[in-house]
This record gives C-alpha cells, structure tokens and sequence, in this order.
C-alpha cells in the first residue's frame, strides 16, 4: 500500500514537470539529448508513426500502439520500450483539457546498453528466438525517481553535460534489471540473431529507396533467406518488403507536409515508379488518399 502511495505521488512530481515544459505546445524537444516532452489536451484520432528505440513513460493519460497485428497500450503503470526501428499506428486513448496526456520519451543507445552489460556483470540472455522489438513493462518507483530528476535538470541547463548521462545510464540499468531486460540484452549481445536483424533494419533506414534483394540483406546479416525472413517478421510484425513499403510512404507523407511536394514528386523520390500503386497504398496505410490526408493533418495543425 505504501510503495503504490509513492507511486502516486511519484506520477503527479513528475506530471507537473512535463506539464510546466509542455505550457507552450504538445511536444518539446528538450536540452537533454533524446529527451522529448508530450502534452494532448484531447485523444487523437490514429496516426502512423516511426518508434525510434526508446523508452516511453506516461504521468497521466494512455496510449494505443499498433505494430502489425499486435497492440500494446501504456499508461501511468506501464512503460513502452522498443528497441529497433518501428512503423506503428498510435493513437493517444484518454486525454483532457483538465487532465492531459503527459509523458516523456527518452532514445536509447544499444552500444550504450551493450557497455552497461559489460560494466554491471550483468549475464548474456540464453540465445532464443527473436522476439518483437517493441513491448510495455511495469514502471517503477526507481524508474519514475530516474526520470524525474532527469527532467528537472532542464531547470538549470548548466548541470545536463554533466548529470544528464549518469542518470540516462541508471534509467539503462534500471530497464536490464527489470521485467524487459533480457529482450533488450537479446539485441544489444554481439552477434545475436536479433542484433543481425537490428543491423539490416538500420540499413533499410538509410537504403529504403533502392530496389530490395531480400537475399541480398539475408546473407549480408548471415542467415538463409528464410531464417533471415522468419526473425524480420518476428521482431517487426512486417515482411522486409512491408517494412521497407511503410518507411517509403512515412517518408512521402513527411516530404509532402513538410516539404510541399505534390504526391506525385513524393512517390519518385522515395523510390515508387508507379503514382497510381502510390496513392493505393498510401491511402491503404493512412486511411485517405495522398491529397486528402495532407489537407487532414494540416487542418489539425491549425486547429
């Protein structure tokens, strides 16, 4: 009863520090390197996003990520960890004007956590087969107290260079001792199945709109075809195929909304040949056609 008291009060400390930095607007981009900040006064309707290896904890509110087939929700008692790259669709589920969405996201480094590992003793996971590389643990006083007084470092930005990197390698140590610690050890071990295929997703990441040899990227991570298939599908709920198609049209949609490209140009440029089978599938993952889901989230921008 005691510890869920300090959980309680632990939450709303840490609350109000995200609610005094996000007083502005719903995400800020903070000082501390990794370290975002997320305000929604209202739920959001879904929307396709890429999950960056990270952690994400939640003061107040609740969210919904859909990966593949699979849903995983996060909330004030459970954190979000992923642990390669991600296409999800996200969608905050309870939010208010008079009690917001708060959380925080922080990025992790896997040669970080990998020297952690080494440092803290800490054993190898028993080699298994590659599991999803995204997946909700329980937080935790020690976690929440970690987060806490990272955050406040943004009050006196002088001290980040210096505490900022001890208290982000005890949030680190904390995550491997806790209840997801040996998937995050599974792809931080050299040389694992799961570290291969983290491997060929960061080289999809800066390769997306070349044309795809699945055979190519297989032996280039060392496996068969089919083993190499089996663990991709696995740790991202997507074929290489899929998953190189989702980066193509995150990567449009961002051109097109940022950059003011027309959806035909867009297409090109990340890769597509073909307009047509471009707006089909873009309108199969975001739900509209290209012109007319741009005009959607350009007019929730201004909302």
């Amino acid at each position: 009863m005691e510890s869920d008291h300090g959980m309680k009060g632990a939450l709303e400390f840490l609350g109000k520090s995200i609610a005094r930095w996000t007083e502005q607007g719903e995400l800020h981009t903070t000082a501390i390197p990794g370290l975002s900040l997320f305000r929604r006064d209202q739920p959001t309707e879904p929307i396709g996003i890429m999950y960056e290896p990270s952690i994400c904890v939640v003061a107040q509110g609740a969210k919904r990520v859909i990966l593949g087939e699979d849903t995983f929700v996060y909330d004030e008692r459970h954190y979000l960890i992923t642990s390669v790259h991600l296409p999800t669709v996200v969608q905050i589920m309870e939010a208010s004007r008079e009690k917001p969405y708060l959380g925080l996201r922080l990025r992790l480094d896997m040669r970080e956590i990998s020297q952690m590992m080494v440092d803290s003793n800490l054993p190898a996971p028993r080699p298994q087969q590659s599991s999803r590389g995204m997946a909700t643990g329980e937080v935790t006083p020690p976690l929440l107290n970690a987060f806490q007084r990272l955050v406040e470092l943004l009050a006196d930005e002088k001290d980040i260079p210096i505490l900022a990197p001890t208290i982000g390698r005890e949030i680190v140590y904390r995550l491997l001792v806790g209840d997801q610690g040996a998937r995050l050890r599974q792809i931080a071990s050299a040389g694992s199945q799961s570290q291969r295929i983290g491997r060929a997703i960061e080289w999809l990441k800066g390769n997306f709109t070349q044309s795809l040899s699945v055979d190519d990227l297989a032996a280039k991570s060392g496996m068969s075809p089919s083993t190499f298939h089996h663990h991709f599908r696995s740790m991202t709920a997507l074929s290489p195929l899929q998953y190189q198609k989702q980066l193509r049209l995150q990567e449009a949609r961002r051109l097109m909304l940022t950059d003011h490209l027309d959806a035909a140009t867009a297409a090109f440029q990340v890769g597509y040949e073909s307009p047509s089978q471009f707006s089909r599938e873009y309108s199969r993952l975001f739900g509209a056609p290209p012109l007319r889901d741009i005009a959607g989230l350009r007019q929730m921008a201004a909302v």
